[in-house]
């Protein structure tokens, strides 16, 4: 192959990846208009044990916070990427709104990031998208192994699966995926019927899911 077919192979390639990250995050898309929601639930040991050093993140993260599985958000997806950003820019949640947040996220900072990447996308008031990020997130229970994890364990991504499926009726592991970084549990993402009233398999999120065997969840510092 001479250096001119290379390079028009690089281009092409290069053409195709953005092609792909503009099909993964569709920015301004339409609100209301998706396939289903993704409940993202962080493992606060895991993402503190990375990310935790971070001021913004004091309040996840801080001495004696003792925080597992909180709400990272409920974003709207498609089965093909996702929108993000869907605006008005200008349309920040009340005080009111802000209520409905209460106790699902670990800081009030993140639920107002995600009500701006995601639930504008929604095609529902901010508080009609916190009491559906509230009513998704009691649909869920927590496998009894992690409720009260007090020291670290080791797990494989499948297992992971299998113990939520066990705890929830209706779910199944092509319904979810595990999240990790560096051999570390950052969250689980669960797939929800627009409606939020069934779970549903959603196979780009069930593929992007960790691919390490061995999975470090750690527990509560």
């Amino acid at each position: 192959m001479t250096a001119f077919a290379r390079t028009l192979c690089l281009l092409a390639a290069m053409c195709c990846a953005g092609t792909a990250d503009a099909q993964r995050n569709e920015r301004g898309g339409a609100p209301g208009e998706f396939d289903f929601y993704v409940l993202a639930l962080s493992w606060s040991p895991g993402f503190c044990e990375l990310d935790g050093g971070r001021e913004r993140n004091r309040e996840q993260c801080g001495e004696g916070a003792n925080l597992r599985f909180v709400v990272h958000g409920l974003w709207p997806q498609n089965e093909r990427g996702y929108p993000s950003d869907c605006g008005p820019a200008g349309r920040t949640p009340s005080r009111i709104a802000m209520e409905q947040a209460q106790g699902l996220f670990p800081s009030e900072g993140l639920a107002r990031h995600q009500w701006r990447k995601h639930g504008t996308c929604s095609g529902s008031s901010p508080s009609d998208y916190f009491a559906d990020t509230r009513r998704a997130r009691e649909k869920i229970v927590v496998p009894p192994q992690l409720a009260g994890v007090e020291r670290d364990q080791n797990w494989t991504a499948i297992d992971l699966e299998r113990a939520f499926v066990a705890a929830n009726p209706g779910l199944r592991t092509d319904m979810m995926s595990v999240a990790c970084r560096r051999g570390v549990l950052q969250e689980v993402r669960i797939c929800f019927t627009k409606d939020l009233r069934n779970f549903r398999t959603c196979e780009e999120v069930d593929r992007s899911g960790c691919r390490t065997r061995d999975i470090t969840v750690n527990a509560p510092r």
